[in-house]
């Protein structure tokens, strides 16, 4: 369900090399990795699905499935093979079709360097139900555009719920939705302005009925511009202090 505005991703500490273009490691000179950075979208063949992926300098990654599923985990790239262990979730309040909302998997595959990533995904539910795909990726032009708080700084609308998110220059995201009370504080912000890419940080206060279980959650995670639709695509997940995990997928229109 799209009705909330942020993104977010499980922060993880992740060293350069995992996703650079020259592996510096001991007795590896001269062996030249690929580059995952960016936005790439395209295809499951299995479920017939649209697939985006945000994935950040530091090897941060989101894939973002047609129907809201989210697999977030860190790239690791060796030459031309890609490697993520993945945990997935459905997007809030929904549940996978066993009723669970969470598992773990594995995407393994090949990566060309702003061209293609072909992978497969093997992932279980917490339900043991078997999750597969087949993964044809594109590299998005837009990737290589540049990144600001100046240039994310819009009120956006979203493409459901028609709530407003406000960005300001200095980067600070405020939102209330008016049908669930969830009232957003929070950040954006880049740590690579050659990407089209940011890092966004916040929590939520007020939320009531079923989505009350997010107040003081702290969410974290990437999100990506079109500027040529204005069109702001968020993923997110941030665990309460029960341990429950909660990931969300929204579109938001600038206006």
């Amino acid at each position: 369900m799209r009705t909330l505005w942020i993104l977010a991703l499980t922060a993880a500490a992740v060293t350069a090399g995992c996703n650079s273009s020259t592996d510096n490691g001991s007795g590896t000179s001269g062996v030249t990795n690929a580059s995952a950075t960016g936005v790439w979208s395209g295809t499951d063949s299995v479920s017939g699905l649209g697939v985006t992926a945000l994935i950040n300098a530091a090897g941060q990654a989101i894939f973002i499935r047609g129907d809201g599923v989210q697999f977030f985990g860190t790239v690791q790239v060796s030459g031309n093979t890609l490697a993520v262990t993945v945990d997935g979730y459905s997007d809030f309040p929904a549940t996978f079709s066993d009723g669970s909302t969470s598992g773990l998997g594995t995407l393994e595959g090949n990566i060309s360097t702003g061209a293609t990533i072909t992978a497969t995904l093997t992932f279980n539910t917490t339900g043991n139900t078997a999750v597969s795909g087949s993964w044809s990726l594109t590299f998005e032009a837009l990737s290589n555009d540049s990144s600001s708080t100046s240039a994310v700084s819009a009120n956006y609308t979203d493409n459901v719920t028609g709530t407003v998110l406000a960005i300001a220059s200095s980067g600070v995201m405020t939102s209330q939705n008016a049908n669930n009370g969830c009232v957003l504080n929070g950040s954006i912000s880049s740590n690579d302005s050659s990407h089209d890419l940011y890092e966004v940080s916040y929590t939520y206060g007020s939320c009531t009925s079923t989505y009350a279980v997010l107040n003081g959650v702290q969410f974290t995670g990437l999100a990506t511009l079109n500027p040529a639709t204005a069109q702001l695509t968020m993923a997110v997940s941030g665990a309460s202090t029960s341990g429950a995990r909660y990931a969300i997928e929204s579109t938001l229109t600038g206006g």
